[in-house]
């Protein structure tokens, strides 16, 4: 027994509506979702597939790996957003909701997760020094990325910050992460000061004072991600930095995370000034140098213990003759 894909999808924007009013969730978690659940509709109308079941299903996996060539995380958050539909379908009584086989799909294996791509301190140095910042729009957009560098902010919380979450009395923000969920962080000297030049221009926007926004348009409206995201490439395209792989506003995130990871900063600092919920979405960040591996090596005992014979000449070490065939 299966579910029919007209009564399958028939509540897709019921689906959303409660998810915006009951789990309050973000723009970003918003519109990832919407885009998962018009993925495996296209592929269910492209494929003809009278019912929703577990081959159609497994077909689906298989369509995201081959061709999409998604990774493992990427096909198991598609899959997690069909169960969280298939759940909410159940309080409509569909027939055969209960049959859905979403959660008998076996996650796929992630795998290795390596080190995000992160720019060197000389590479973020000569990134910053390329944005212009003789106009009002060049100070608003240094201000934007000195954030995201030296606080590790997503461009979503940066979007999302307000006037009110800036208290410079005691150097803190507060941000409002993934999950609705809050957390305060310090800002220091050079950040304040970054933040109070753009103060000082920010009423030159227009109805500026009418948003409580803290980064605002040409139009006086809240500056969209979108925006960000723009200006960050346009930023690139005019900047000398040449770096082997593509740098995003994240890039920027990750650069501040690997930089405190290379300054021997504890796992759970990094991971609070993240606002990560646990500390394996840390983990890909703490990749340590050889130097830090070659000292904490010399730290043990039996290291210092033969280095000390070997000084006091109380032991000789003996080297293997080179080998010889029996031939010679």
């Amino acid at each position: 027994m299966a579910v029919a894909p007209d009564n399958f999808f028939r509540h897709i924007d019921d689906f959303f509506d409660y998810r915006r009013e009951i789990y309050e969730i973000s723009e970003q978690t918003f519109k990832s979702n919407r885009v998962d659940l018009g993925l495996f509709k296209n592929f269910i109308c492209s494929q003809n597939v009278k019912t929703i079941d577990g081959p159609a299903v497994i077909n689906y996996q298989y369509y995201l790996k081959k061709q999409r060539q998604n990774c493992g995380a990427s096909i198991n958050r598609k899959i997690f957003a069909l169960r969280s539909y298939g759940n909410f379908l159940k309080l409509y009584d569909l027939p055969c909701v209960d049959a859905l086989p979403f959660y008998d799909v076996l996650k796929i294996r992630q795998g290795y997760r390596k080190r995000p791509s992160a720019l060197t301190p000389q590479q973020i140095s000569l990134l910053f020094k390329d944005i212009e910042t003789n106009t009002i729009l060049g100070i608003r957009d240094y201000a934007i990325y000195a954030l995201m560098y030296q606080l590790g902010l997503r461009v979503g919380e940066v979007h999302a910050l307000n006037l009110a979450n800036l208290d410079f009395e005691n150097s803190k923000v507060n941000v409002l992460g993934k999950g609705q969920k809050p957390r305060t962080l310090h800002m220091n000297d050079e950040l304040i000061e970054i933040l109070c030049q753009y103060m000082a221009v920010r009423e030159l926007f227009c109805n500026s004072w009418l948003t409580p926004a803290l980064f605002v348009s040409k139009k006086g409206n809240r500056l969209a991600i979108r925006t960000m995201e723009d200006n960050f490439k346009k930023i690139l395209l005019c900047s000398s930095l040449n770096v082997p792989f593509n740098v995003t506003c994240h890039t920027l995130r990750h650069s501040m995370a690997s930089h405190l990871n290379d300054k021997e900063v504890d796992i759970l600092v990094i991971q609070s000034i993240l606002g990560h919920s646990s500390t394996r979405s840390t983990e890909p960040y703490i990749h340590p140098s050889a130097d830090r591996i070659r000292k904490a090596m010399e730290k043990l005992p039996g290291v210092k213990f033969v280095k000390e014979l070997l000084r006091k000449g109380e032991l000789n070490l003996r080297f293997q003759k080179p080998f010889r065939s029996k031939r010679e």
